[in-house]
């Protein structure tokens, strides 16, 4: 906490989805990396992707941190020559997706139940041996930990996961 002028002033973590458009090469994505590993930032999920424009591609990084740190990590980002712009979509509509990939024990008895769970998920079975499942979901954090968590009784053997992707909604009035 920070004391001004007789007034509390509480440090807020909060998580945070920048949106960071740069120049398509190689070096962009490593410069990016080094900002928050040299200024000691941590990076929760980041993910990278071409866009429309060949020339160009939006790396997504999920993050935390109160106001400021969240400020100064924009900063050093707009300071890299290949960063073209920076949006934070936190307080914008926006909306994000992770996939997730689980193995999962699945004997005779319950593999019916654990296909019920993924039905009720729209998870899909995307590979099946003998004793085990291999199950692909996609949705937010919250969705995919959900059912990952639902899984784990059955026996979670792997589990491999994307970073979160988010682009910013587009609304055209009609809402």
């Amino acid at each position: 906490m920070k004391q001004t002028n007789n007034v509390t002033k509480e440090k807020t973590v909060e998580k945070h989805t920048l949106s960071v458009l740069v120049s398509y090469n190689l070096n962009a994505l490593s410069r990016i990396i080094g900002i928050f590993s040299g200024k000691g930032f941590e990076i929760d999920s980041i993910s990278f992707g071409s866009g429309k424009k060949s020339d160009l591609a939006r790396i997504t990084i999920t993050t935390h941190g109160d106001v400021q740190i969240i400020e100064q990590i924009t900063k050093q980002l707009n300071k890299i020559i290949d960063v073209v712009k920076v949006n934070d979509l936190t307080y914008d509509s926006f909306v994000d997706r992770e996939l997730a990939l689980i193995k999962v024990t699945a004997t005779r008895s319950s593999r019916s139940e654990i296909m019920q769970i993924a039905q009720v998920f729209r998870a899909k079975v995307i590979d099946i041996s003998p004793e085990k499942l291999t199950i692909e979901v996609t949705g937010n954090r919250d969705k995919v930990n959900a059912f990952i968590g639902m899984l784990y009784p059955f026996g979670v053997d792997e589990v491999a996961r994307t970073g979160s992707v988010a682009l910013k909604r587009e609304f055209d009035g009609n809402v």
